[in-house]
């Protein structure tokens, strides 16, 4: 059931229409297959990319889509709908492309911007480590430095179109504590630069997550991103947004879900009557609904919020945590509405349920997020 959507201008809904034209024939068509296969969906990217929809919320000047992020996070709810494993991936990019566009200088901005937000060449995020997930400031990756750059050696974890992204934005040491951390974009082809085999998930099996192995790799100096020691702030600055890009996923995955169970609702029959129309069943959908209406709520004051110029970190974790939490509830609800069948391979409700499962871990925990919101409210 398609959205009826608030949109700003005719523009942006033009875009959403164009979204949906794109995911229904490119993408629905063939995500049961590659998913069920685990198999990568060459060409999906460069279609999405000739379709302006890899860079909405980045300067026109650059190549970017010039929309507002309430524009984008629909968007990206949109594609979620049809296939999370690319929505997610095409978020975890637009994460990828900000510290560059946000703390690069105008030459590096001038050099690499444009293939980026073109959708030329796809971008991955390495934050995490083994040892070092939600605690960003014990990262051991370490890139020490030489005569014209800096010379990497460690291991990055869970990176999402690892070993397939053309760029990475690495995280890396360069000195003691917190604020010795320094961000570099650095490309696939690196000398030194290796993948791990790609995990095995549970969910998100079209789109592979890797690890990363830098042995003695050398980054010139000309990719490190900000200043020395700035990585930390680069790294946290560029999550706010990329949690807003997860809620808005989660939210497209949850209405998936919620018009699954629907349309199973209104055709399944019991005791003479469709199971819609059974009121422990109706109420059951009632509140997957209200969930799903509630976390596209906070995703969007918090992203109207981003584009007002006003402070939303505390929103964006707020929006992370809401979204994803009513995602995993109402997937799980969509096998129940499904009984037996919504715990066979046969309806997608299953795939739901797993794929939501990792929005409550990826940028942040959920429980991150209350962390983050408490240290707000504490001032």
């Amino acid at each position: 059931m398609a959205v009826d959507r608030l949109l700003p201008t005719d523009e942006a809904r033009d875009l959403i229409q164009l979204t949906r034209d794109v995911a229904d024939k490119v993408l629905a068509p063939i995500v049961d297959d590659h998913e069920k296969a685990e198999t990568y969906p060459e060409g999906v990217f460069a279609t999405l990319g000739e379709a302006g929809l890899l860079s909405l919320p980045y300067p026109e000047e650059w190549g970017g889509g010039g929309q507002p992020y309430e524009v984008y996070l629909q968007v990206l709810e949109e594609i979620a709908a049809r296939w999370a494993a690319v929505a997610v991936a095409v978020s975890v990019h637009s994460l990828s492309c900000h510290p560059l566009m946000a703390f690069g200088t105008e030459e590096q901005q001038r050099r690499w911007l444009p293939e980026m937000l073109g959708g030329a060449t796809i971008g991955a995020y390495s934050l995490s480590e083994p040892q070092a997930g939600s605690d960003a400031g014990a990262l051991a990756c370490k890139a020490t430095a030489v005569d014209g750059g800096y010379r990497v050696s460690g291991s990055k974890a869970w990176i999402t179109h690892g070993g397939i992204a053309d760029f990475y934005n690495l995280f890396a040491r360069t000195g003691e504590g917190s604020k010795g951390i320094s961000c570099f974009l650095v490309p696939r082809d690196t000398a030194g630069l290796s993948f791990g085999k790609p995990e095995e998930k549970m969910g998100l099996h079209a789109v592979p997550t890797t690890s990363a192995h830098y042995d003695d790799a050398f980054v010139p100096d000309e990719r490190r991103i900000g200043a020395e020691g700035q990585g930390l702030q680069i790294a946290f600055s560029a999550l706010d947004s990329g949690r807003l890009g997860i809620a808005a996923v989660a939210v497209g995955l949850a209405q998936a879900a919620l018009d699954a169970a629907v349309a199973y609702a209104q055709e399944r029959t019991a005791f003479g009557r469709k199971i819609i129309d059974h009121q422990g069943l109706g109420f059951l959908l009632a509140d997957m609904a209200a969930a799903v209406d509630s976390a596209r709520a906070t995703y969007l004051d918090a992203a109207r919020r981003r584009d007002a110029g006003l402070p939303y970190s505390r929103n964006a974790s707020v929006a992370k945590l809401v979204a994803t939490d009513a995602a995993m509830k109402v997937t799980t609800d969509a096998v129940q509405v499904l009984g037996g069948y919504g715990y066979t391979r046969d309806f997608r409700v299953e795939r739901y349920m797993r794929e939501a499962k990792i929005t409550q871990i990826f940028e942040g925990t959920n429980q991150i997020q209350r962390l983050v919101i408490s240290r707000h409210l504490a001032g």
